[in-house]
């Protein structure tokens, strides 16, 4: 960014001569910098107007070299140069909204190794709310997750230093550190009224983006902790397991999207594809060209029109709301859940000279159907809040009528008995296992028991004869 900024400076001189004497006592690297960032910015603001071109609010540089001024001659305390800018940079940035932000070189380094899939620290993702830290979500198997962090949490102490005025990478930078050392968050949680302290040791976070199993025959789970360049091949194989174990097709499946942060785009792009056989995936759009963007699916689906129940929730975000709108807009699957976190915006990395970076929002993001994302999220088609499951004792069971004496029979043949639901043929047990199996599945997560049920739903109503 610092050419293009150069380049504006050097087609300024009539307003820089206006500025001279007011930037006097500023350094003429200083002076440079902060104009050129003015220009830049004020270049987009006039043009948004329709004011002549390079036209500059004076009054405002004015206001903006005069506290420059006081601050290095008043400021109870020395700052240097660097500091001043860096400051100035990221006090425009947070201005905007609570995605862009100014990374300097070694937050930039973290970045780039976060997206690698391997990172040290306590597996959480994590934003801004009115000063303090909010958790979007815990990723699974990490510290977070195991020591009972949960999406929504607010952050307010990290160990004994108060969050309340950090930024958000300053805060990010005192949760990671060396493994098996231990921090304390201290935490406000809906529902509670005191803060809740939870130590957590650091550890080496490796995020599998993939995990599959079967939950009956014919039907399989998956579940996406977030989009990662290689979560498109990873899901692809994990289906072709699932089909295996279940004889060569899957009858239906359930798309696991909870507390899923988001991720790479072209992940989630990639993901939504395998399920669609044509049509808009997701749309962006942002003030340039190079914003404007349409991902269109080809085919053909991987399930072949078997039925999707996708799963989401409060901790569902961007990447992993693409997925849901698309399945949903097309109406390939039935979104189950509560509603998603509602981060619609496209956020670009855009690498500067001196190793530090500008992470921008630069476009929104919009479903087929044309609906932003962003502070909407993903409605789900059936609303499912948090229950907790337990087995209530049936006692006595109820008289049906082929229990009373000399009840008429129906008039038709005896049919054969069927076979109960959960029967193992190779064992010969009765369907007692399937039965707590389904029950272990309710108590231990009902939305995926919920899920299934609905799955066998839509079957019966596929195929009425089965």
């Amino acid at each position: 960014m610092l050419p293009i900024l150069s380049c504006r400076m050097t087609g300024a001189s009539a307003p820089w001569a206006t500025m001279k004497n007011a930037i006097r006592n500023l350094p003429v690297l200083l002076a440079g910098l902060v104009l050129g960032g003015l220009l830049s910015l004020t270049h987009g603001v006039s043009a948004e107007k329709k004011e002549p071109a390079g036209a500059l609010p004076l009054e405002d540089l004015r206001a903006f070299s005069e506290v420059l001024e006081k601050i290095k001659s008043d400021y109870v305390e020395a700052v240097d140069d660097k500091t001043l800018i860096a400051s100035a940079i990221r006090g425009m940035l947070t201005g905007l909204d609570p995605h862009s932000t100014y990374l300097d070189p070694d937050e930039y380094k973290d970045l780039r190794v976060g997206t690698t899939g391997e990172f040290g620290g306590l597996g959480i993702e994590v934003s801004m709310e009115d000063g303090f830290v909010k958790v979007v979500t815990p990723i699974d198997d990490t510290p977070a997750a195991r020591a009972g962090v949960k999406a929504g949490d607010l952050i307010i102490r990290l160990d004994d230093t108060p969050v309340k005025g950090m930024t958000l990478n300053e805060a990010v930078k005192l949760m990671r550190g060396k493994p098996g050392t231990t921090i304390t968050l201290t935490i406000m949680r809906e529902g509670l009224e005191q803060p809740l302290k939870i130590a957590i040791e650091r550890d080496v976070i490796k995020v599998k983006s993939v995990k599959s199993r079967l939950l009956e025959p014919g039907y399989g789970y998956v579940r996406i902790t977030q989009f990662q360049s290689p979560t498109d091949d990873n899901l692809r194989e994990g289906i072709d397991q699932l089909k295996s174990q279940s004889g060569g097709e899957l009858k239906g499946m359930v798309l696991d999207l909870r507390n899923n942060p988001g991720g790479v785009l072209n992940g989630a792009v990639a993901v939504a594809d395998a399920f669609l056989e044509k049509g808009v995936i997701v749309s962006t759009r942002g003030r340039g060209n190079e914003a404007e963007m349409k991902f269109n699916a080809k085919p053909a689906d991987i399930l072949k029109g078997a039925p999707i129940v996708v799963l989401v929730n409060g901790g569902s975000a961007s990447a992993s709301e693409i997925v849901a709108g698309a399945l949903q807009d097309h109406r390939r699957a039935v979104v189950l859940g509560s509603k998603t976190f509602g981060k619609g915006s496209v956020q670009t990395i855009l690498p500067m000279d001196n190793g530090a970076a500008l992470k921008l929002t630069t476009a929104r993001y919009y479903t087929p159907s044309g609906r932003s994302i962003q502070a909407e999220g993903i409605t789900p088609d059936i609303a499912l809040e948090a229950l907790k499951f337990e087995k209530v004792d049936e006692g006595v069971e109820a008289l049906k009528e082929s229990d009373l004496s000399r009840h008429l029979s129906n008039g038709t043949a005896p049919k054969p008995a069927k076979k109960p639901e959960g029967k193992d043929e190779k064992d010969g047990k009765d369907g007692k296992d399937g039965k707590e199996k389904q029950g272990h599945l309710a108590r231990e997560d009902y939305p995926v028991y919920a899920a299934l049920t609905l799955l066998k739903g839509l079957n019966i109503l596929k195929n009425p004869q089965d």
